[in-house]
């Protein structure tokens, strides 16, 4: 992400993150059971598909089903294309970031909705929303994130990074890694990091497992 898409958000009630959190927690819930229900069938009919692919097909249908089915043509509706990153193109509409996810670093629609709850649990100022799927009928689904636009930021120095990951109790294991005793966060480098014009930083971007 470069500066010039998430810039300095406004503080966000951890009320909000709470019932974002609880609509990824339903769709992925959905997912998997759909998942398990399609496995089910394809042992049954002795098909082999990867889980990759079941994913897909689940993800496609359900985003139909529910309205969140975005065609592949009209994703340059969603706003002014912005930098293209490593995962995620994006669009930018008024005070809007949307990320389109090919799901390169993830390989899965599921691990993706683990790693934005994980997002919004530990940085809920950025806290992400799912808006939606696109992709192209019958192949590929990527999912569609939104969040808040931040204004008026310039990316965080490291050092300004290792100082803020410290004070939310992360230790350093490595550049751009911290953990804590429940996540390691990774990736956290100057283009997903941004301090705004009060000194605040705000993590717009992360690499984060859980760990067991």
């Amino acid at each position: 992400m470069s500066d010039d898409i998430s810039q300095s958000i406004p503080q966000r009630s951890i009320g909000e993150e709470i019932a974002e959190n609880r609509r990824i927690y339903e769709v992925t819930d959905e997912l998997h059971r759909r998942c398990q229900l399609y496995e089910a069938q394809l042992r049954d009919g002795k098909e082999c598909v990867s889980r990759f692919e079941v994913e897909q097909r689940v993800a496609e249908q359900y985003a139909k089903e529910n309205g969140i089915w975005i065609p592949i043509h009209e994703v340059f509706d969603l706003g002014i294309p912005g930098p293209s990153g490593n995962e995620n193109d994006t669009y930018v509409s008024n005070d809007i970031v949307y990320k389109v996810n090919n799901l390169l670093n993830s390989g899965s629609i599921l691990k993706l909705l683990d790693k934005i709850t994980w997002h919004n649990i530990l940085f809920y100022d950025t806290f992400y929303s799912i808006y939606g799927f696109t992709g192209f009928d019958g192949r590929s689904v990527m999912p569609i994130l939104k969040q808040s636009l931040v204004k008026n930021a310039t990316p965080a120095t490291s050092i300004e990074i290792d100082t803020y990951m410290a004070a939310i109790g992360f230790t350093k294991l490595d550049e751009g890694r911290y953990a804590n005793k429940n996540y390691e966060v990774w990736d956290l480098v100057p283009r997903n990091v941004l301090k705004d014009s009060s000194g605040d930083i705000f993590i717009i971007d992360a690499e984060i497992r859980l760990l067991k």
